[in-house]
């Protein structure tokens, strides 16, 4: 099973946890580092699947477009992650948009060589598995921004980005706007500002100057977002 249960959450396990470290050691030579920055787009919805991702250090936003254009926050990513690799798989277009939340180290390796290493390696059924606990999650997403409150749905997708964060500093720096927030989850801005302002005057969260957030107190965050539930 690929999740274990910490303080009353599911945390589920990283590919680098599912392959183990020598495979996946073995499977970030197969392609140098490369860097990419905050914001940048690393897969894009509805393109063909060329390549998969390794996640060296960093986090990421796993998006989806509607048809207006809107864009739906599915799932955070963290460092030890495989990205694009279920599109290369079953060789389907990418289904969602992945954006870097930071600065991202990442390794490139083109489909034909990771179709190879999963066969030589006998990974199919380890990420096949892996795969159905990450559908779970999306779903229960989906369905927290269907049923929750705008606070509880902010503090959530706040949590996953400092749970997901490369840096293990009390303060993290969210690089999203807060029109970007109310699109990630459902929300309108007026909403997002309104949910942000109890958190700012406790300084749990402030406003940087680039227009993202940076966090300060996420559990005080939860803890006042529940009780306005």
């Amino acid at each position: 099973m690929c999740w274990s249960r910490t303080a009353g959450r599911r945390v589920y396990q990283s590919h680098a946890t599912v392959i183990g470290n020598k495979l996946w050691a073995r499977l970030k030579v197969l392609a140098p580092q490369r860097v990419r920055p905050a914001r940048s787009v690393l897969l894009r919805q509805g393109d063909p699947a060329t390549h998969v991702i390794v996640l060296e250090s960093g986090s990421t936003l796993i998006t989806l477009a509607g048809d207006c254009g809107e864009r739906t926050l599915l799932a955070i990513r963290g460092a030890g992650e495989l990205l694009g690799e279920l599109a290369v798989l079953d060789s389907q277009p990418r289904t969602a948009t992945v954006i870097a939340a930071e600065t991202c180290h990442i390794h490139i390796i083109p489909a034909a060589a990771f179709l190879t290493f999963v066969e030589e390696h006998d990974l199919l059924a380890p990420l096949l598995r892996h795969a159905i606990a990450r559908v779970r999650e999306s779903e229960a997403v989906r369905l927290e921004l269907a049923t929750a409150s705008v606070p509880v749905r902010l503090a959530s997708a706040l949590s996953r980005l400092v749970d997901a964060a490369s840096t293990s500093a009390s303060d993290l720096a969210v690089r999203l706007t807060q029109t970007e927030l109310s699109q990630m989850i459902g929300a309108s801005r007026n909403a997002v500002v309104n949910a942000l302002k109890p958190w700012r005057e406790q300084d749990w969260v402030r406003t940087t100057s680039g227009g993202g957030l940076l966090v300060r107190d996420i559990h005080s965050i939860q803890s006042h977002a529940r009780t306005q539930a």
